[in-house]
């Protein structure tokens, strides 16, 4: 293997919003919702690289900000065809 790492990029709201999503997941049942306990490791790898990279989840506005993220985020209102693949996986 050429490259041993693999890069994600994100926008602040994506990371802001899956970061509040892997916190929610990983105060649950984890091993119901992720069967493979080898997927766990990266998972949190993930969610710390995001919480040291989002200094505004400590912010006392951080319900207003995570509320906006996911507005700019979600399917316009107007959108009612649910038809996202054209923005690929």
């Amino acid at each position: 293997m050429e490259n041993p790492e693999i890069i994600i990029k994100l926008t602040p709201d994506e990371a802001l919003v899956l970061s509040d999503w892997l916190e929610r997941v990983q105060m649950t049942d984890l091993v119901r919702l992720v069967d493979d306990a080898a997927v766990w490791a990266p998972l949190h790898r993930i969610a710390g690289t995001l919480d040291k990279s989002l200094p505004g989840i400590f912010s006392a506005d951080y319900a207003e900000r995570l509320e906006a993220a996911r507005r700019r985020l979600g399917p316009a209102l107007d959108d009612a065809s649910g038809d996202h693949e054209a923005a690929g996986p």
